[in-house]
């Protein structure tokens, strides 16, 4: 058996997190340390470390629901486009960001962990993307 993820910990409720979406296979919520407003991580709740170790059924899903979402980032945002990135290595648990950007290189931009979240701010933003 694995040890919970902060993900699954926020699945459950132990830790707080400002959903925008959520259903039972699937959460969204914005990313505490966003490259831009509106940055946002799909989650599937069923805890998998690898991406392409969910099974098919799990795997498709978590896609069409990102899709949604973006979609809904993009008209509410009002960015050109919303960038995806799946890299897997803060959190051993399958995860989606998706980035509103305006430019080419916002995907380049390195997240800026060393000050706390701005709370206020994503309680604002994560207002206007609830879905």
């Amino acid at each position: 058996m694995q040890e919970p993820s902060i993900f699954t910990k926020i699945i459950r409720g132990e830790i707080p997190a400002y959903k925008i979406y959520e259903d039972d296979r699937v959460v969204a919520f914005l990313d505490g340390h966003p490259v831009n407003e509106g940055h946002t991580l799909v989650v599937p709740k069923k805890q998998v470390d690898h991406i392409w170790d969910m099974d098919d059924e799990d795997f498709v899903y978590l896609w069409q629901t990102a899709k949604k979402i973006g979609n809904h980032i993009r008209e509410i945002s009002g960015a050109p486009r919303v960038g995806i990135i799946v890299e897997g290595f803060g959190v051993p648990h399958a995860h989606i960001h998706l980035i509103p950007i305006y430019h080419s290189n916002d995907l380049k931009k390195q997240q800026d962990r060393t000050k706390a979240p701005d709370n206020e701010e994503l309680a604002i933003v994560a207002t206007r993307l609830l879905m």
